[in-house]
């Protein structure tokens, strides 16, 4: 077991190595993220001026936006596992990866986690620069330690319900639409553009009984508004959905293999 850790874990490593060399890149790429913060943040100051009262749905209009980082920063730093998984069916290279001595879920798995880990400071230090040019330095405490705590899980949970979707193109091939829709589920029952308390009612209760809240919301949530007593649930509730979406990979994976009609390689 420690040597197939140790394994996994070099893939890792070696993924960070190779997209640090891309960091400036990344910077670049990420600077429209400021455009996109920047229009929430003139959007819900209107917001807060029209409602007449310092916080909607127990979050300021400061938490609020900073919630918006890191939700912004979970979703752009997830890498886009549906499309890789696509090409490499489609060019017939995902043969070679099925004979490699590596377990091809942990190695998509380890490659993925760690491009994320690159990616997410990046994103965070980008989107920071208008949360601090707007309201200073923030001081989260112990949200810091919550939010890295609850994104290994909310990355895993990504990783797996990405890599399902990209396991249907052993059949189907075209999984982006597929990952189009998801991430639109993402953005609103993921609590990606709205907190989920914000929404109430029917779709706040749908929420609670489906994944996607442990993806954004968790995460953003514990960064902007620690709560000791709140994350040991979340913890739970993402491990639970993480055995539930590692047995139902497991099965896809397995009878994907079997029907896997490779075009070209």
């Amino acid at each position: 077991m420690a040597l197939q850790l140790a394994k996994y874990t070099a893939v890792g490593k070696i993924t960070v190595r190779n997209n640090l060399a891309y960091l400036y890149d990344y910077l670049i790429r990420s600077l429209f993220l400021l455009v996109i913060l920047y229009i929430f943040a003139q959007l819900w100051r209107v917001t807060y001026e029209g409602v007449g009262t310092p916080t909607i749905s127990g979050y300021s209009f400061e938490q609020l936006l900073w919630y918006l980082v890191f939700a912004e920063a979970m979703v752009l730093s997830s890498p886009r596992l549906a499309r890789r998984i696509e090409d490499e069916v489609k060019k017939g290279d995902v043969a070679y990866q099925l004979t490699r001595p590596v377990s091809y879920l942990l190695f998509q798995y380890a490659t993925y986690m760690g491009e994320a880990y690159v990616l997410l400071p990046v994103h965070l230090l980008v989107g920071g620069v208008l949360g601090t040019t707007m309201f200073g330095v923030p001081h989260f405490g112990w949200g810091w330690l919550g939010f890295l705590l609850v994104s290994v899980g909310a990355f895993t949970i990504n990783f797996l319900l990405n890599m399902i979707l990209a396991l249907f193109s052993f059949w189907i091939e075209e999984t982006r639409g597929l990952e189009f829709v998801y991430y639109k589920i993402v953005f609103t029952l993921g609590g990606m553009l709205l907190p989920l308390e914000m929404f109430g009612g029917t779709i706040r209760e749908v929420a609670d009984w489906l994944p996607f809240q442990t993806v954004v919301y968790f995460p953003s949530k514990m960064a902007v508004q620690f709560d000791a007593s709140l994350i040991g649930r979340m913890l739970g509730v993402q491990a639970l959905w993480a055995i539930v979406l590692t047995l139902c990979l497991t099965l896809l994976y397995r009878k994907g293999v079997k029907k896997l009609n490779v075009n070209g390689g």
